[in-house]
């Protein structure tokens, strides 16, 4: 199953001195992995810990990890009340006249260092807790991306099945263009009364490449290959299945560009402008996935 890149997870578990911490992870669309933590000073020593697990799950995609933590009633005793009330002094010192008196004291309770030394802080102690946190939030962060990913799935393949539906619409109508192309030049040649040797070897070459220039029937091939490759990802899912569909969708630009070039007829134009118009809409979808 396909697997979106936005989701958020939350996990929450109790350390054995009571302290109730909580995991949030919340991710949006990037190309590569990016990890960023925001949690208490003292957990930085976990961080390493939490990157491996994460990036082993997750391959793509700007992920926030936040770490809250609430103190147990029986923590209270370590609160550092003389330096709570100078950050609170401190807080009114600097606020607008208007926000004078109005410090919030649960943001400041957050903090580093309120509560006991954050030097002398056993970290050992919270890494079950952490980690049992972080686990719940992965847990519940996957499943919100593999659900987001069925819908992708669905809306990929039906955008899929639409661009195959324009191009069995433009193939009859570039079919003979090859042909075409070559009658057009030998009839010019026949309104300037210029003498033809049909049976010149090198002259017929010079048609055959001029004439060849209007055959799209590689472009057909390799959008129909494309067609194909893109069902497999969609299918068989593999790691990272955006970036390689991300390279498809360029390649069938490209392709269908260079059919409209050489096609050069008003009968495709309109069929080329609407396949590269779902096109854009199909790679707007796929950026979405990891």
């Amino acid at each position: 199953m396909l697997r979106s890149m936005t989701g958020f997870g939350k996990g929450s578990a109790t350390a054995p001195d009571g302290t109730v911490l909580v995991v949030e992870l919340s991710a949006v669309n990037r190309k590569q992995l990016e990890l960023r933590f925001s949690m208490p000073q003292e957990f930085a020593p976990w961080e390493p810990e939490a990157r491996k697990k994460i990036s082993s799950l997750v391959s793509r995609g700007s992920l926030l990890v936040r770490v809250n933590m609430s103190q147990s009633a029986a923590g209270l005793a370590d609160l550092n009340r003389e330096r709570l009330e100078a950050l609170i002094r401190l807080c009114d010192e600097y606020a607008p006249e208007e926000k004078k008196g109005q410090v919030n004291v649960a943001t400041l309770l957050g903090l580093p260092g309120i509560f006991g030394s954050s030097e002398n802080k056993d970290i050992s102690a919270f890494l079950p807790a952490l980690n049992d946190a972080l686990d719940q939030a992965l847990a519940g962060f996957n499943a919100m991306r593999e659900c987001e990913g069925s819908a992708l799935q669905q809306e990929l393949g039906g955008r899929l099945n639409g661009l195959r539906d324009l191009l069995a619409q433009i193939e009859p109508q570039t079919a003979g263009l090859a042909d075409a192309a070559k009658a057009k030049i030998l009839a010019r040649l026949a309104d300037e009364k210029l003498p033809v040797d049909l049976n010149d070897e090198r002259f017929l070459r010079e048609v055959l490449y001029y004439a060849d220039r209007a055959d799209v029937t590689e472009e057909v091939t390799r959008l129909k290959s494309h067609f194909a490759q893109f069902d497999r990802f969609l299918s068989e899912t593999p790691e990272s299945a955006g970036r390689s569909m991300d390279f498809l969708l360029q390649e069938m630009f490209r392709e269908i560009t260079t059919l409209g070039n050489k096609a050069g007829s008003s009968g495709v134009s309109p069929h080329v402008v609407a396949f590269k118009t779902e096109l854009e809409k199909l790679r707007e979808q796929v950026q979405n996935v990891e």
